[in-house]
């Protein structure tokens, strides 16, 4: 097949891609058939055509409904089992446990099942979020055996277990039953207990995109119609509407990064006109910390509320997420929430130490040439809570899979090398799968352990093996990254001008969305327009304002653009024309709304300024 012509003919941007049409000719007569059935603006009906949706489908799509996209709940292998089991201690006020993992979508799933347990007239149960120094990811020993002391025979790991062998065994031995709710990507053995998970390679459900807020919501969709059959909820005592748990599961499923298709889909665009009702008390309190001001978007999930959350598991208490949602009292939500904000705030400058240290890192690795196929960096000033973050800015920076590890040098004093590990998180780029390379190293024994999805791993290896395991991940990521294409692309959905990028327009694309993974946020030209105003803002950002050749102007603003190759030549040329590739999104305060455009990307125009 005929590669497409270049957008604007453009064929080498300031980053070095190539920019194409995101419509072929097929593509085209699908815009053209939505634009025509449905009566939506020809942008926004490329925008869907681009996304993949027929014109049979564009209403659905644009009003995605759970009725329609919700599977059947026990089609996920041991759902049955799992309910039943937990409408048994619902039923019998027995005091369970819940075991979640310390970030977002670890958080939101222990809200939801303590909030479902609460509305059925349960005991609060004890929920534990480990440390992630302490005692690291998922169900330990330790832990197990305190749960246990403290009274629960039931307990409930979420976002977390699927791989937990040791510590699932050590429930059993104690007497303790175990439910697993988790999304994890898993091998063919599992552990003992009760496994609900839609990736476990003996599940047929098809659910396998769920966060696990989304499993554990199906999973407390099936417990609250067992505990239905069994005559449990009463005028005094009401079913809970689980669309209102839909808040959590939204901004889970964003800050999880899940593929937003389908019924993810739904859950965020559903969970988000529940957020905007702010009945959450706890949310409410971190929406007023991070002063969102408008209703809360995908955007505002992923960048504002998410690092909130996950602060405390980073740098500070890994619990202080899952006792925020679960609060119901406006004063303690509120100081936690300003907690959340501190550690935040600190959590930001030492990244900023950390992701410089990184970048010089990476540069010295990558100009040893070679044609690595992904990153793999550690320092032992790097925090664990921290790599995350670290191998996510990497990746975006590279364009590479990238993984960063912290490691303590103290663990080198140690006769055996036993504690020499290196503690690393990953994240990939589109179509590879760094999950199942991670688990893969694990199964030849490179690493300790390690698991994760497509687009982000956890990995723990001996200090030592680290090389080992950059030659490992090199061969298993280089023909996925082959297959992904060698042409540096960027597609562009439209061309636009600064008179056109209105609030209405916006408000249109919105309704196309929720955009993410799986989803790409539509990306439009401003070709021939000039760069009126360039100027530094923030920590590495710049703020522009874009003017059209009728005079109208656009502001944008081009993020941790300092020190590239793009903020350099923004800077360099102000006055001059440029076709800008960018994002388009609309921020309130004080009241106004205003439309911004988020470049990502620019090429010098052909016409003269």
């Amino acid at each position: 097949m005929s590669s497409p012509s270049a957008f604007l003919g453009v064929e080498n941007s300031i980053l070095g891609r190539r920019w194409v049409p995101r419509l072929d000719v097929a593509g085209e007569a699908r815009a053209l058939a939505i634009s025509q059935m449905h009566g939506v603006s020809d942008v926004v009906a490329r925008v869907l055509a681009g996304r993949g949706v027929a014109a049979a489908e564009a209403q659905a799509y644009l009003n995605p409904t759970l009725r329609a996209l919700m599977p059947e709940p026990l089609a996920l292998r041991d759902m049955a089992a799992a309910a039943s089991r937990l409408a048994d201690a619902l039923a019998g006020g027995e005091t369970f446990a819940i075991f979640g993992d310390y970030d977002v979508d670890g958080a939101c799933s222990a809200a939801l099942l303590a909030t479902f347990a609460r509305d059925a007239g349960a005991p609060a149960p004890l929920i534990h979020i480990p440390d992630r120094i302490l005692e690291g990811y998922g169900p330990n020993v330790g832990a197990i055996r305190d749960l246990h002391s403290r009274g629960a025979r039931l307990m409930v790991a979420v976002d977390c277990g699927s791989t937990s062998f040791e510590a699932l065994a050590e429930a059993q031995a104690l007497g303790m039953e175990t439910i697993v709710l988790d999304h994890h990507q898993v091998g063919d053995e599992l552990p003992l207990g009760l496994i609900v998970n839609p990736n476990r390679q003996d599940d047929t459900s098809g659910a396998g995109a769920l966060c696990a807020a989304g499993v554990v919501l199906l999973a407390l969709a099936a417990t609250a119609r067992e505990l239905r059959r069994r005559g449990h909820w009463s005028a005094a005592r009401p079913e809970p509407d689980l669309l209102e748990s839909l808040d959590l599961v939204a901004l889970a499923t964003v800050a999880d990064v899940a593929p937003l298709i389908g019924l993810n889909r739904a859950f965020v665009t559903k969970g988000l006109q529940v957020m905007r009702q702010r009945r959450r008390v706890g949310l409410a309190a971190l929406m007023d910390a991070a002063r969102l001001e408008g209703p809360p978007r995908p955007y505002d999930l992923g960048f504002l509320l998410g690092p909130r959350i996950n602060a405390g598991g980073r740098i500070g208490d890994a619990a202080l997420g899952a006792r925020l949602l679960t609060s119901g009292d406006r004063g303690a939500a509120q100081k936690i929430s300003e907690q959340l904000e501190r550690l935040n705030t600190e959590r930001r400058r030492l990244e900023e130490v950390a992701l410089a240290q990184a970048i010089v890192a990476a540069e010295r690795e990558l100009d040893r040439g070679g044609g690595a196929s992904c990153l793999l960096l550690g320092h032992s000033e790097w925090l664990p809570g921290l790599v995350g973050l670290l191998a996510s800015r990497l990746k975006e920076k590279f364009n590479v899979p990238s993984l960063a590890f912290a490691f303590n040098d103290e663990n080198d004093s140690s006769s055996d090398g036993a504690l020499s590990l290196a503690t690393g998180s990953g994240r990939s780029v589109a179509g590879v799968d760094l999950g199942r390379a991670v688990r893969r190293a694990v199964v030849e024994k490179i690493a300790v352990k390690g698991g994760g999805h497509m687009m982000a791993a956890g990995v723990t290896v001996a200090r030592d093996r680290l090389p080992e395991l950059r030659d490992f991940l090199d061969a298993e990521l280089k023909p996925q990254l082959a297959a992904r294409g060698a042409a540096n692309l960027l597609r562009i959905d439209a061309a636009m001008t600064a008179r056109g990028a209105g609030t209405p327009l916006v408000d249109a694309l919105e309704q196309a969305g929720p955009y993410g993974q799986g989803a790409a946020e539509p990306i439009f030209v401003f070709g021939d327009h000039l760069a009126d105003y360039v100027a530094p803002v923030g920590a590495g950002h710049l703020k522009l304002r874009l003017r059209a050749g009728d005079g109208a102007t656009l502001e944008a603003i081009c993020f941790r653009a300092a020190g590239t190759p793009l903020g350099a030549a923004l800077e360099k040329n102000r006055g001059e024309k440029f076709h800008f590739a960018a994002r388009l999104t609309k921020s309130a305060y004080r009241g106004l709304t205003k439309v911004t455009a988020q470049l990502v990307d620019a090429a010098p125009s052909r016409s003269a300024p």
